[in-house]
């Protein structure tokens, strides 16, 4: 199961032995860690990235589900966290992005005061005993949320509605004597140009899920592939 992982420590030198220990279980083949980024909270409450994975398959934070959920951890203070992750963006730092429930980022947020660190990762684990224990063991408390799917279906709901009001308007347009005409025709600019807006969001979010669909799937098969080559290698040395 595809989830969102945070770890909260007290001190940035356990949250860098967490994230090692993250680290050590996907080269166990116990998780695969899709992405991650060791943060801190500031004295004023900003979040930001101490350090992150190299760029991958996944690419940058930038607009992905895990930049999205640190922005969101920095509450109005602290969205933009960093310039070098492009996290100032409104439109980037949102739930819909986060793919987490608000709850989640209220509960993490409440151990994740001010002057503490946490890991943040996105990962695959069939169980949860072998990053509990590893980060219980270095002082951390674990929260995981399982990723949800792009919802498009109450977006596809609110923009049908707005359609409806946006075909109501131009009849009326149609009909209004020419005093009202104007007025009439700028409601029916403004609620186009939301429901075009929406349309855009909701385009890019079901490209930005079919490649981190893709890049997941290339993560898993260079692992695959990497265990294969680990087998047979010591299949030749207990041959010699």
């Amino acid at each position: 199961m595809d989830r969102m992982l945070v770890v909260v420590f007290d001190t940035e030198k356990k949250a860098y032995e967490g994230k090692q220990s993250l680290l050590q279980l996907d080269g166990e083949g116990s998780i695969v860690l899709y992405a991650y980024a060791v943060v801190a909270k500031g004295p004023d409450g900003t979040v930001t990235v101490k350090q992150s994975d190299d760029p991958g398959p996944l690419g940058s934070l930038i607009g992905t589900s895990l930049g999205s959920l640190i922005g969101l951890l920095g509450g109005p203070v602290g969205l933009a966290v960093g310039a070098s992750l492009g996290l100032v963006a409104g439109s980037t730092v949102d739930l819909s992005n986060a793919r987490v429930g608000g709850d989640f980022v209220d509960d993490v947020s409440k151990q994740l005061r001010p002057n503490r660190f946490a890991v943040v990762a996105e990962v695959q684990e069939d169980w949860t005993t072998p990053v509990d224990t590893r980060m219980e063991a270095a002082g951390g408390t674990v929260f995981r949320r399982a990723l949800s799917d792009v919802e498009d279906t109450i977006d596809d709901e609110d923009t049908a509605a707005m359609q409806a009001d946006l075909a109501q308007l131009k009849a009326e347009h149609a009909q209004a004597r020419a005093d009202r005409k104007a007025k009439l025709q700028e409601k029916v600019n403004q609620l186009d140009s939301k429901i075009q807006a929406r349309l855009e969001k909701a385009k890019e979010q079901r490209q930005a899920a079919q490649q981190r669909a893709k890049a997941k799937v290339e993560i898993l098969k260079t692992k695959a592939a990497a265990l294969k080559a680990r087998a047979a290698q010591a299949g030749d040395v207990t041959t010699d």
